[in-house]
């Protein structure tokens, strides 16, 4: 094997390869019609009947057959991988009556796909393909067949699948966000299948789930300059509510306590929390997602947020660190 010592060939193939990937699945929208809405409403009433899609292939096709389940699952639709070989022996047991069985293939022509299409049919399976060859033995054979069909590979031998993938890629995710919109999954459902990781915790993770028993720093509004300070301190926020009567009526940050201290030192004995307190604070009820208080916190450049429960009443604060913290970005 010789080696090339001119990178603009591996630059001019490399974009010739993004190129030809591009107008290939450029190429899909004209086949969204018919066919693909036939697959869409039949997937939908096979999964409320409680069943599943099942997707089979082999080579390269079976690892788009996987990527496409992973995003089927996590966007609502309940999905299989069966590797055509393994259904072969004994892992055909994964499919069930009522099932819908997606065929992926480049060719519609490989050896175990059309090992395997007696054993389909004679479970009266629902058949549908996902083929660059509608014609081709599994076309023909499918019931409903989305085609994924490529002018030529990016291989400049026309051999190693990359055009073609790239098709199937699309045109996977095409099935399923098409699927997504017609079951009404909302961003709720979304966070429900990612709990972890920041997705889940941006779509979940709530103000009051952050609260901390140890910031409720408060002071009456009748409060001394000492108390203020104190308070400041020790809720470990940077600031203190001020309450009348139970009632919040304004917040204290330590910026404000450094512009008071800016008076004339003879003023400080007598001020009192009303005279240096902020009257209108920012407030977020518990029910406020945590993504959201982080970029208000961001937009007015401050670092706490008061939190209220239900009732309007102060349930606490929330600092922006703590937002930092929770891994929501």
């Amino acid at each position: 094997m010789s080696t090339s010592s001119e990178p603009s060939k591996w630059l001019n193939s490399a974009r010739n390869t993004i190129r030809l990937e591009a107008k290939a699945i450029g190429d899909l929208e004209d086949r969204i019609g018919a066919e693909f809405e036939q697959a869409v409403t039949e997937i939908l009433a096979c999964s409320e009947k409680g069943g599943k899609l099942v997707f089979t292939g082999i080579g390269k096709s079976a690892d788009v057959a996987r990527k496409t389940v992973a995003t089927l699952n996590s966007t609502g639709t309940p999905a299989a991988f069966l590797h055509a070989a393994d259904a072969l022996h004994g892992d055909l047991g994964l499919v069930s009556e009522g099932d819908v069985v997606m065929a992926v293939s480049k060719s519609g022509a490989t050896a175990e796909l059309i090992a395997l299409l007696p054993m389909l049919q004679a479970r009266e399976l629902n058949l549908m393909a996902m083929v660059g060859r509608t014609d081709s033995p599994v076309g023909r054979a499918a019931r409903v067949v989305l085609d994924v069909s490529v002018q030529q590979e990016a291989c400049p031998y026309d051999l190693a699948p990359t055009t073609s993938s790239a098709a199937q890629l699309a045109m996977g995710d095409a099935l399923a966000m098409a699927l997504m919109e017609a079951r009404g999954f909302s961003s709720e459902d979304f966070a429900r299948h990612h709990p972890g990781g920041s997705l889940g915790r941006r779509l979940l993770l709530k103000l009051g789930d952050l609260l901390d028993a140890g910031q409720q720093a408060t002071v009456p509004h009748d409060a001394g300059l000492r108390e203020v300070v104190l308070a400041v301190s020790e809720g470990r926020v940077g600031a203190t509510a001020v309450l009348e009567n139970g009632a919040l009526v304004g917040i204290i940050t330590d910026g404000d306590l450094r512009r008071a201290l800016e008076r004339d030192s003879s003023d400080w004995a007598g001020l009192c929390a009303a005279d240096v307190m902020q009257t209108q604070p920012k407030c977020l009820p518990v029910s406020t997602r945590a993504i959201k208080a982080l970029d208000m916190l961001e937009s007015h450049r401050i670092s706490q947020v008061l939190v209220t429960d239900e009732a309007g009443h102060l349930a606490g604060f929330v600092h922006l660190h703590q937002l930092m913290d929770a891994g929501i970005r």
